[in-house]
């Protein structure tokens, strides 16, 4: 590396041979030295960043479909803007941080996100161990104005309430949103057991596509009051039921007793986010779902999933596989998907691709 640089700063990339390869910004600190902006010479600045902002818009506009109002408008790498993740919760922008040089552009950024989507408010939901790693703190702050932090939005047609100061992620698993939408068929005049519920977005559009019963569970009190408000202000309240409880142990007392469900739905937060982690996180995903298969009555459907980026796809429909021999069930593969269009995938960044998404016949 030829002269100063502080961590953070933005650099020239050049190969073995001295020829230009691109601009990125450095730090020693992050397993990623350097993270590419752009493999042009170009300037760096609020024009720069305006004119990702606008591709992102117009990719948008062509997938998110206009019976939703909440969506990923920038997907870190895969929207050319490596460190960075916005979610749009109606004219609301959620930003999520993760990289010091993205931090150090926030002057720029805020601009020409005001410029490109006029966000009525801004929230920085950067608390996220991440960011230790690059020598950031955690924080949670509006980057300007105050705003309301509980929002109501729709998706696939359904009112959805999510908390964007202190709820998961952003406050919604936003990468489901065309899964959700994917259960109608299997659902309709269904029993359905929802685990790791959160919001009760499944609970919802289950009950929404025709379940005659759905039971919505999850550990979290504050996630179970989110259920009963999203069921109620859907007019399902009959036919949700939220539930306080361990998934593991209510996964385990059921199929321990005989209960069963026409369908399962899995859904849990990612058990793993290092290599390290992995059996651990293999050990509890055979858990549930081998629990979710002796649940699923014969012709019913489990549908689970894997947000755990370092379990493969193969890895994980190898576990699923084993969980059908355990428990003496056959299985039909019936879709394998990952997340939604609006979080694309760059093929150079495997991390972009994380969302495992399965349904499954049980016979």
């Amino acid at each position: 590396m030829a002269g100063d640089v502080l961590p953070g700063g933005l650099v020239r990339v050049q190969n073995h041979a001295g020829a230009f390869v691109g601009i990125g910004y450095y730090n020693p600190k992050s397993q990623i030295t350097v993270r590419l902006l752009t493999r042009q010479d170009e300037e760096i600045d609020v024009g720069f960043i305006g004119r990702r902002l606008r591709n992102s818009v117009e990719l948008r506009k062509k997938i998110v479909l206009s019976d939703s109002s909440a969506y990923r408008l920038v997907h870190g790498e895969a929207d050319g803007l490596p460190g960075l993740t916005v979610d749009m919760y109606n004219d609301i922008a959620v930003l999520q941080v993760l990289s010091l040089g993205m931090e150090n552009l926030l002057p720029e950024l805020l601009p020409a996100l005001d410029e490109v989507v006029s966000p009525r408010g801004v929230i920085l939901r950067n608390d996220v161990k991440v960011r230790e790693l690059e020598g950031m703190q955690q924080e949670v702050r509006f980057a300007r104005d105050i705003c309301e932090t509980v929002v109501d939005f729709r998706e696939n047609s359904f009112l959805m309430q999510a908390d964007l100061w202190q709820g998961q992620k952003t406050g919604y698993f936003l990468d489901q949103r065309e899964n959700r939408a994917f259960i109608k068929p299997f659902v309709h005049g269904a029993r359905v057991l929802d685990c790791f519920s959160h919001t009760g977005s499944f609970a919802v559009h289950a009950a929404g596509y025709g379940a005659c019963e759905v039971k919505a569970v999850d550990i979290s009190e504050d996630a179970v009051e989110m259920i009963e408000h999203n069921a109620r202000q859907n007019g399902f309240a009959s036919i949700i039921q939220a539930q306080a409880a361990n998934a593991f142990d209510l996964l385990r007392q059921e199929s321990e007793t005989g209960e069963s469900y026409d369908v399962v739905l899995l859904d849990p937060p990612a058990f793993t986010k290092s290599k390290a982690t992995l059996p651990a996180a293999r050990r509890g995903y055979k858990e549930i779902n081998l629990r979710g298969m002796k649940l699923t009555r014969s012709g019913g459907f489990l549908i689970s999933s894997s947000c755990s980026y370092h379990l493969s796809s193969d890895d994980f429909l190898g576990i699923l596989a084993d969980c059908a021999a355990d428990a003496r069930r056959q299985v039909k593969m019936v879709a394998v998907r990952g997340q939604g269009m609006d979080h694309p995938v760059l093929p150079q960044a495997r991390e972009t691709s994380y969302l495992k998404f399965v349904v499954m016949q049980v016979i």
